[in-house]
């Protein structure tokens, strides 16, 4: 694998990274602070536990990746990253369906469907990118044999 092509499909655009942690924070501050309530007693708590692990997994996604010495295993990180992102969505997803009250109900609702689109279609696109570098690494050992 080629070092620099490998840094330059890992490092994320830091645009889209600083409106996603915008988005984050701005439904972190509802969910914390506004009129997003429940019926059900405990969703709430839930829903933010939900959240802070989806800014956590968004985190990870960020960060660099300089620190792993091989550029395999920095393909894969980021990889598992995404993963781990998209699974931490959906739970805070499944958990917000449960906030059926407040006066920030709406707008919270709105955010958060901002935040699954601004994540879901440029990180199908890294992803795609991500594995055809792993899949070309498979094919370049498969041609050296």
């Amino acid at each position: 694998m080629d070092i620099d092509e490998v840094r330059q499909a890992v490092t994320l655009d830091p645009v889209w990274v600083a409106e996603l942690r915008a988005q984050w924070t701005a439904l972190m501050e509802l969910a914390v602070w506004g009129e997003v309530k429940s019926s059900r007693m405990g969703a709430a708590t839930r829903m933010r536990k939900r959240l802070l692990d989806v800014g956590e997994k968004l985190r990870s996604l960020a960060a660099g990746r300089d620190w792993i010495p091989h550029p395999r295993e920095q393909v894969k990180n980021a990889l598992g990253s995404a993963f781990s992102l998209k699974d931490a969505l959906l739970q805070f997803e499944r958990a917000a369906q449960d906030m059926d009250g407040g006066n920030d109900s709406a707008v919270f609702g709105a955010l958060a469907v901002q935040l699954h689109q601004s994540l879901l279609i440029r990180l199908a696109e890294l992803e795609n990118i991500w594995a055809a570098l792993l899949d070309s690494q498979y094919l370049d050992q498969d041609t050296d044999d």
